[in-house]
């Protein structure tokens, strides 16, 4: 077995997801057709060529502009499918993916709209693929904390069925302590917490996710490396950090995947997870981000298999069900030893 198809059949979790990222040139150009709208490319090529990017904030100017297209159900709908068929199609059996609702509330699409499409994505990945899925549902951290707490008063008919709340959007000048009681809040009601933190933002941002936030999984994370005693409380604690090898490419957290931390997460002792992130942005999806990740930093066999293997153990999922993920897992690595 090749080492591309080992990885496309390891069996793996991916719990850092943003669906409005993984909207496609062919697929926005399509809704924007089905939907009347006008969008500045005049052909998939152009769209492809905008998205070379070198910050966060040049990546979120054309991501906002793209999820213009989003209009109906059946858009976000669609857009949960083609992504659930990629995923399916590098290993993922289980997805747990972020959505932007104030991205759409703010041009005016109800956020019912929003959340009915990708439940019915998420109802289709189980239908067709076998695959289970959560659903998280991210703040902007540039807008202020009144408008995060609308959105989680928003959400509170669907909150049966959203797992979490995360962090997201520019991150410099826009610390975790700025949204510490719409966090607690969303505990209260029983909500998982995950946060983008030291991805662009320093370590400083990461300890206010774990001490003002208590998250329960981080973002990102990959700057916690130059704190030597949070990398130690990470490592002790178990902390999962959800890590997106060809998105710090792109945008230039690293400057090349021979340099990056993947590796040295691991031998840390940190329970480092690979995801895509904004695929459609960052030039590849989960298994992608693997093989990019394994040719920079020579990973193994085995190093690929502890990732898929941190990527259950960091998921939602109910002990019972990631001890069967495991077992899977681990009959797959020695099969194909």
């Amino acid at each position: 077995m090749t080492e591309p198809d080992f990885i496309a059949g390891l069996p793996k979790a991916e719990l850092h997801l943003h669906i409005e990222g993984s909207l496609e040139p062919e697929l926005m150009f399509a809704l924007a057709e089905r939907n009347g709208v006008a969008i500045p490319f005049a052909s998939v090529e152009d769209v492809r060529a905008a998205y070379d990017f070198s910050n966060l904030q040049d990546f979120l100017d054309i991501y906002y502009a793209g999820a213009d297209v989003l209009r109906t159900s059946e858009d976000f709908r669609d857009l949960a499918v083609a992504y659930f068929d990629r995923a399916a199609a590098d290993g993922v059996v289980h997805a747990e993916i972020m959505f932007d609702p104030q991205t759409h509330t703010a041009r005016g699409i109800a956020f019912g709209t929003v959340i009915e499409g990708l439940l019915a994505g998420m109802a289709d990945a189980q239908a067709r693929h076998g695959m289970t899925t959560k659903l998280i549902m991210s703040f902007l951290r540039h807008l202020d904390e009144d408008d995060a707490f609308a959105t989680l008063e928003a959400a509170r008919p669907w909150l049966d069925r959203i797992d979490a709340v995360g962090l997201d959007s520019s991150e410099m000048g826009h610390p975790p302590s700025k949204f510490a009681r719409v966090f607690a809040a969303a505990r209260a009601a029983g909500l998982k917490l995950v946060a983008h933190a030291g991805e662009e933002g320093p370590p400083e941002y990461v300890y206010e996710a774990l001490d003002l936030l208590d998250i329960d999984r981080l973002d990102h994370g990959n700057r916690s490396l130059e704190d030597p005693v949070l990398t130690a409380r990470l490592a002790r604690t178990a902390m999962t950090l959800t890590v997106c090898p060809l998105s710090n490419l792109k945008l230039c957290v690293v400057g090349d995947m021979n340099d990056h931390p993947i590796d040295r997460m691991l031998r840390e002792g940190l329970r480092a997870t690979i995801n895509s992130d904004d695929p459609a942005y960052f030039g590849g999806y989960i298994a992608d981000n693997y093989r990019a990740a394994a040719a920079g930093r020579a990973l193994d066999r085995d190093d690929l298999a502890l990732l898929a293997r941190n990527s259950f153990l960091g998921s939602f999922l109910p002990d019972a069900v990631v001890a069967q993920h495991l077992a899977t897992l681990d009959a797959y690595v020695a099969e194909a030893a």
